[in-house]
């Protein structure tokens, strides 16, 4: 799950720099813990950012993985996400 994490980020346009309080990412982070948000309407909204079919269906397994946790793994996977996420970028 890591490495689809890391994939996810990675496909981010180059319009994040350090420094620049990237937007993107931080709606990338809610949109996947929030679960609220359907796997449909995740696609949906990450569109731009997604090349092809494979990563489409890589990340709705993500956001399953996500909408398959409790509240309060949900809170503690957003925590870490603040710690872990330099605080320039969030």
């Amino acid at each position: 799950m890591k490495l689809v994490v890391v994939l996810m980020l990675s496909a981010l346009p180059l319009s994040c720099y350090a420094g620049s309080g990237c937007v993107e990412l931080e709606e990338v982070i809610y949109k996947t813990i929030d679960p609220t948000e359907s796997k449909t309407q995740y696609i949906e909204d990450l569109q731009p950012f997604i090349p092809g079919e494979i990563t489409a269906k890589g990340l709705e397994n993500l956001k399953q993985c996500f909408l398959d946790q409790d509240k309060e793994t949900l809170d503690n996977v957003l925590e870490m996400m603040v710690m872990a996420v330099p605080s320039h970028l969030l």
